[in-house]
């Protein structure tokens, strides 16, 4: 068996935000009059099943959404006492719960700290940029309440990564981001860029590729000079793992995927979290084994085809070890030579790790072993006090990103 990561939605799509780039409330519809909520028999078959087709010492399970937090905290002590009462001699339970951190409150986060869970918390940045589309129900804002969550967290020492959602606004202001970051005290960020299609388009609040390349590099600038060892960014750990002989543990960079299906409220087995639909379901774990469902044919074709389907241009790209074309859900424009299948984002990534290869390929080389984070230091363009800031303010860098450093 190869190893996996299954996002289970116990809750389904149901979620207590309406952010306004979500692409997974609109599940619900496939599963109309149902009460999402996976029943506990079923939860159990699954941890179960989850388990006995582990095969690695620590046992990792990923609780998404929507919104599960939505079901309540003894939901989750339940789903907890389950996976002990399964848990064979001599391996570890770890769990994951992606969130909007909305419900959290002492009594979730001290169960949250005693049972060992990672959080991954979404976060858009400052208020002003947050709050554009990860609001209520009824459109109110939502990052006091998001930064309440990240406090409590913090105060009981619960691992939390930040998951910032790059918008159409967003993209074009990314000191504005890091200095958010920095100034709360964030440990580790990762960047979703956001692109939706939309009529044969995209829509209005997608990414612009040629931006996201600006955003990604001033950041990487930034990062370099100030914060390397300090704070993590997924995008640059990634770009760092072909130059230090690791597999990528991101999906999208992967050179094939389908390592992390998804699992719905009711059982239902779908290839990718992106690919929520009839035609990628390809099961229900109450019916066929989750074990034989990872392994199908179907599955593993799904996997495959992101290498099969990738265009010459890509092939014959010089970091294509870096990206392996990205996302399937986002390869929809052609290259520059007309095949189809090239990713919507080419443009940025590509700007963006060519500028980032050479400073870490140059550490790689000196130090003669995989680069650690710690290592890659002070290998930016040095930017003068009196110069003007690579925010794009228009004030000196010294009145601007440079203050007090």
């Amino acid at each position: 068996m190869r190893e996996f990561q299954v996002f289970v939605k116990p809750a389904g799509a149901v979620c207590n935000m309406a952010c306004g780039y979500c692409y997974y409330l609109k599940k619900e519809q496939l599963y109309p009059d149902h009460s999402f909520r996976m029943a506990d028999g079923l939860v159990e078959n699954y941890i179960v099943q989850h388990i006995q087709t582990a095969a690695t010492p620590v046992i990792s399970f990923c609780w998404h959404g929507g919104e599960p937090t939505v079901l309540g905290l003894d939901y989750f002590k339940r789903i907890v006492a389950l996976q002990h009462k399964h848990q064979p001699p001599g391996r570890r339970i770890m769990n994951g719960i992606q969130t909007n951190g909305i419900l959290l409150d002492e009594e979730w986060c001290r169960f949250l700290s005693q049972e060992g869970f990672g959080v991954g918390l979404s976060l858009d940045g400052p208020p002003e940029l947050h709050d554009l589309y990860r609001v209520t129900r009824g459109g109110g804002p939502t990052h006091r309440e998001t930064m309440r969550a990240f406090e409590l967290l913090r105060r009981y020492r619960v691992p939390c990564d930040l998951l910032c959602v790059v918008h159409d606004q967003s993209v074009t202001q990314p000191m504005k981001l890091y200095r958010f970051f920095r100034q709360i005290g964030s440990e580790y960020v990762g960047f979703l860029p956001v692109v939706e299609r939309v009529e044969g388009a995209v829509s209005a609040h997608s990414v612009r590729p040629e931006a996201l390349g600006a955003f990604l590099c001033t950041i990487f600038d930034e990062w370099l000079r100030r914060d390397v060892g300090r704070i993590t960014f997924q995008f640059f750990d990634e770009a760092s793992r072909p130059a230090r002989g690791l597999e990528h543990s991101l999906c999208i960079f992967r050179e094939t995927c389908g390592d992390i299906p998804v699992i719905e409220h009711n059982g239902d087995f779908y290839c990718c979290d992106h690919f929520v639909d009839e035609k990628h379901r390809l099961g229900n774990i109450g019916e066929k084994p989750l074990a034989d469902l990872l392994d199908s044919p179907a599955q593993i074709a799904f996997g495959r085809a992101k290498l099969d389907a990738l265009p010459r241009y890509c092939r014959m790209c010089g970091v294509r070890s870096m990206c392996n074309g990205g996302c399937p859900k986002d390869r929809f424009i052609e290259t520059p030579d007309g095949e189809p299948g090239l990713n919507y984002l080419c443009a940025g990534l590509k700007r963006f790790f060519e500028y980032a290869r050479p400073q870490i390929s140059r550490l790689a080389s000196q130090s003669g072993s995989p680069v650690s984070a710690d290592r890659i230091t002070r290998v930016a363009p040095k930017i003068s006090r009196n110069d003007p800031c690579p925010c794009g303010s228009g004030r000196k860098y010294k009145k601007c990103c440079g203050a007090g450093s």
